[in-house]
């Protein structure tokens, strides 16, 4: 049964993704895409949110973005052994509102689960249909969250990565959104220095808390 849903919500998200590149056009607040490009359920390193939302179609991005982000989990797997990541929402396949996020309109939008330990040891954040599959779990200012603290190293391994994979697709990260008060223990973990000084981080608080997960914003021409 579970597979069968699945396999209908591909088909109402659109089918496969075609093998062009993709165009954007407009910003990620006001915007639209074609071509999109279906981030794979999972790899060796990394899996989908939910498989529920994959299949429903929320995990397209601009093709070149696709391979940025398949690059560097690619990376973060050799210097982060045993931890997996988890990408959340992205975007349709041919861009557009998004609801309920106000960006995430013409593929250049990601968001990615803060990787995270239990009891010292790589783990998995419950990510469930009644917290909106981790949406709603609420970390505080130490990284805290019941069981669960951020993995700081493992995060700032993966934007070390991120940032790397841009430079050599040539599809440079606009910002990175992260809520303000966990920013201070990334930049005290592996790679922090690098990211304070490479990367530009939101210095005001955004509509939504940013804490459970990061947002980036990668830059590319758009029509």
């Amino acid at each position: 049964m579970r597979i069968a849903i699945v396999v209908l919500c591909m088909f109402l998200a659109g089918g496969p993704t075609l093998a062009s590149e993709s165009r954007c056009f407009g910003t990620p607040a006001k915007g639209r895409l074609e071509n999109g490009a279906r981030l794979p359920l999972r790899g060796e390193n990394f899996r989908s949110y939910s498989m529920l939302g994959w299949g429903m179609g929320r995990t397209y991005v601009h093709s070149r973005v696709s391979d940025v982000l398949l690059d560097a989990f690619g990376e973060a797997a050799r210097a982060t052994p045993g931890v997996e990541f988890v990408y959340a929402e992205t975007g349709w396949r041919r861009g557009g509102p998004f609801y309920p996020h106000r960006t995430h309109q013409n593929g250049l939008s990601v968001d990615i689960m803060v990787p995270v330990l239990r009891d010292g040891k790589p783990a998995l954040l419950p990510l469930l249909a009644t917290n909106r599959f981790g949406y709603d779990i609420e970390f505080d200012d130490r990284g805290q969250y019941g069981d669960f603290t951020i993995d700081f190293d493992a995060l700032g391994q993966l934007l070390y990565a991120l940032h790397r994979a841009a430079i050599r697709h040539g599809v440079p990260i606009e910002r990175v959104i992260f809520e303000v008060p966990l920013q201070s223990h990334l930049f005290r973990a592996q790679r922090g220095a690098y990211l304070r000084r490479n990367l530009v981080f939101s210095k005001r608080q955004a509509w939504v808390r940013h804490d459970e997960h990061i947002h980036i914003d990668f830059r590319i021409p758009c029509r």
